[in-house]
């Protein structure tokens, strides 16, 4: 199978990658205009002249060439991008920053550690060479490794958001609008990413892996912010690298049964090591 053909058979698995990792639906087509057949991929909702288009192309033998812009009529979405707040920003900047510095990244014009988006012409281009031989293998790791954050830092820039119904209605109790903010940052699908691409996915707490328990369905591991609650009005601004850990769901629920300032990383393994029975007793 020629690397065009495996283009186009894996598009779905592209897909379901992109989406898990941005948080938003995703369209995508193959496109044979240029000399090497490649695909366009973009938010569906915006269109694919609406908002930024990234191009996945074969390049050299064994490598892929990312090429991300925006389509023709996206003024109103870099205009968005260009007035998104400092941790939106943060957070795009971190996802680009994660890729593999053995795959050249290259912003036109503008140094890679303090990029933004002013225009339409922003172009952001990553080079992946001497890919594994099995050409599925290949396009899977480009895809997962270098497609993904690129367009999760868009869709962070854009404002895609996750609304769940426990962050609608008043207050319960005080704090709660702090506790708001910590539970989006742990839904939102960039955090989620981001995190498990700078700790891996081994829980912080009690260091159980999913993946080896439960295989193909252990890709569970949750997000939790680790900053308390009292500290998120500080002005330090928020770091996802060191503000966020990955948690397995039992560690995780049970960090948050105290509120409004859950148990830290290091209460919960002094909990932990206390034998059934004995805890009250102490």
């Amino acid at each position: 199978m020629t690397k065009t053909e495996m283009l186009s058979a894996r598009q779905t698995l592209i897909r379901e990658e992109l989406e898990a990792g941005t948080g938003a639906a995703i369209g995508m087509a193959v496109d044979g205009s240029k000399s090497r057949t490649g695909l366009r991929i973009w938010f569906a909702d915006l269109e694919e002249r609406h908002g930024p288009v990234a191009e996945l192309r074969p390049y050299g033998l064994k490598g892929y060439a990312v090429t991300l812009g925006f389509g023709a009529f996206a003024g109103e979405v870099v205009r968005r991008i260009a007035c998104a707040v400092p941790e939106d920003v943060r957070l795009a900047r971190a996802l680009v920053a994660s890729i593999d510095s053995s795959v050249e990244v290259e912003i036109q014009g503008q140094d890679k550690a303090d990029w933004k988006i002013t225009s339409g012409d922003f172009r952001m281009t990553a080079i992946t060479r001497n890919l594994p031989r099995d050409p599925e293998v290949a396009l899977t790791e480009v895809s997962r490794d270098t497609i993904v954050p690129m367009m999760a830092a868009m869709a962070e820039l854009i404002g895609y958001d996750v609304i769940d119904e426990d962050d609608i209605g008043e207050p319960e109790y005080e704090g709660a609008e702090l506790v708001s903010t910590v539970r989006r940052r742990e839904r939102n699908p960039r955090n989620r990413l981001l995190c498990i691409r700078l700790h891996g996915e081994i829980c912080a707490c009690c260091g159980v892996d999913p993946r080896e328990t439960y295989g193909a369905a252990g890709s569970i591991i949750e997000v939790h912010h680790l900053e308390p609650l009292s500290l998120l009005k500080e002005p330090r601004p928020y770091d996802p690298a060191r503000d966020l850990a990955p948690l397995c769901p039992n560690c995780h629920r049970a960090a948050h049964t105290r509120r409004p300032e859950p148990w830290s990383l290091e209460e919960l393994r002094e909990l932990m090591a206390v034998p059934m029975g004995k805890a009250g007793a102490q």
